[in-house]
């Protein structure tokens, strides 16, 4: 498949969309970003000019905020109609013992990872549905594969997510639109600056090129880097009388 040349970018500034849009760049294509910093949104728009996007627009949006999430769509299509393609990158990694005696940080977690992502979703099956073709990518988590007493609030929201990517999944199939779920493992960015670090973690480049491949090829679920699945195959055949027990 050839690679789209109308992409919209939710959670630009991340490591792993940035080096995406990258990609997407020097192939051409026309990017419309959205991010929370109109700051970060002007230096990378003028980056990725600079390595051959024929054209970076952007909007700020918050996740938090349904009425700025649609007013940045809106923008979107009045600038790009003709839009082929859309990457969902932005989350939020919570301190679990936090969201575990603070509701409202609890909600935040799943507000962020989740419903937000819904509510993009919903106005984006919308466009490509009309248009007859597409591709819709967001990333999910391996986290979401199975609940785990050290990360479960975040791996609801993702669980939920991937779950939510199914459905839509089988119902745009039928308009010629593909909706990719990227399952990335441990990646080295800022998001997970405060972890130790080992031989799991991928590099952001890395996670992007396998992003920039499933879109391109039309994938319906990919796990970055493509261990991971046999990984998680294995955490999931662990009997629950025994996962309970460990300390993951």
């Amino acid at each position: 498949m050839r690679s789209p040349k109308k992409i919209l970018i939710f959670g630009a500034t991340s490591a792993i969309a940035y080096e995406t849009a990258k990609l997407f760049a020097r192939a051409g294509a026309s990017l419309y970003l959205c991010a929370r910093s109109k700051y970060e949104l002007e230096r990378l728009a003028f980056d990725l000019q600079v390595r051959g996007a024929a054209e970076v627009r952007i909007s700020v949006f918050d996740a938090l905020d349904d009425h700025s999430i649609t007013a940045a769509i809106d923008a979107c299509l009045e600038a790009f109609p003709d839009l082929e393609a859309a990457l969902i990158a932005h989350g939020t990694l919570p301190d679990q013992r936090l969201c575990e005696t603070d509701q409202s940080e609890l909600r935040k977690v799943i507000e962020i990872n989740f419903t937000s992502v819904a509510v993009i979703l919903h106005w984006l099956a919308l466009h490509f549905e009309e248009r007859g073709s597409g591709t819709i990518a967001v990333i999910s988590s391996v986290a979401g594969d199975r609940g785990r007493q050290s990360n479960y609030a975040y791996g609801a929201a993702k669980g939920g997510l991937t779950i939510f990517l199914q459905g839509l999944r089988s119902r745009l199939a039928k308009s010629n639109v593909n909706v990719l779920t990227i399952k990335p493992g441990f990646v080295d960015t800022p998001m997970t600056a405060h972890l130790p670090k080992n031989f799991l973690f991928a590099r952001p480049d890395r996670i992007a090129e396998g992003i920039y491949t499933a879109m391109r090829r039309g994938k319906d679920v990919v796990y970055l880097p493509f261990f991971w699945r046999w990984i998680m195959l294995a955490v999931k055949l662990i009997p629950e009388r025994i996962f309970k027990k460990l300390k993951v």
